[in-house]
């Protein structure tokens, strides 16, 4: 063994592996396709707070994934070590919304499908996917339930009430009652016809009505 020999080294072997024309392609592929996501996300969210910092998340995930990829593919010796090193991340960050999982796990195939150069299946099957959630998530139901806080201040207004939500509601549905001296509080489950919530206006002139409040429900439902 030589001098040379003590100070050689096969780390510079490596830099030729993946072409600077692959890497750039692959990288500038993932950063345009991560937008588009960024984009589906952006118009599909329906939760109470919007956060920006999640959709650079998904660019960012899309183009680091790629990147991965990338050096797996180029070292089957490599991704045996890939594979142990990320076996002990773990990510403590709660999703919030059920659909987040879809944008993470769609972030990241498409950056291993990228790097995998299946470019034409990323490309088109991001272009469907967003088109899919576009028209799914954003589609406006008058099915959604609706939860009518009612009270009264005895049996003859609520009979009332109840005979009028059930003439001008698809589903009417009591889920809570709280019955006190002098009043009557009921919790309602409502499906509504159409757009149309001026129907809570005239059950709250109804006599003995003491208000009436209609509510959003945007949680799970199971019926």
């Amino acid at each position: 063994m030589n001098f040379q020999d003590i100070f050689k080294s096969s780390f510079l072997e490596n830099v030729t592996s993946i072409s600077i024309l692959d890497m750039a392609i692959a990288m500038l592929l993932a950063f345009g396709v991560g937008l588009f996501i960024f984009f589906v996300y952006k118009r599909t969210y329906s939760g109470v707070m919007y956060s920006s910092g999640f959709g650079v998340t998904l660019v960012a995930l899309t183009m680091i994934t790629t990147l991965v990829i990338l050096a797996v593919t180029s070292n089957v010796v490599l991704s045996l070590g890939m594979v142990g090193a990320l076996s002990i991340v773990r990510f403590r960050t709660a999703i919030k919304e059920p659909l987040d999982i879809a944008f993470l796990f769609w972030a990241i195939a498409v950056g291993i499908v990228l790097a995998a150069g299946m470019i034409p299946l990323a490309v088109f099957g991001s272009l469907f996917i967003g088109v899919i959630l576009l028209i799914f998530v954003n589609r406006k139901s008058h099915a959604n339930p609706y939860i009518v806080v009612l009270s009264c201040d005895g049996t003859q207004s609520e009979e009332d009430a109840m005979s009028f939500l059930l003439q001008h509601t698809k589903r009417c549905a009591v889920k809570s009652k709280t019955a006190r001296r002098g009043a009557v509080e009921l919790n309602l489950e409502v499906r509504l016809r159409d757009d149309n919530t001026d129907f809570i206006n005239e059950l709250a002139e109804i006599e003995g009505v003491q208000s009436a409040v209609l509510v959003s429900y945007n949680g799970d439902y199971m019926g």
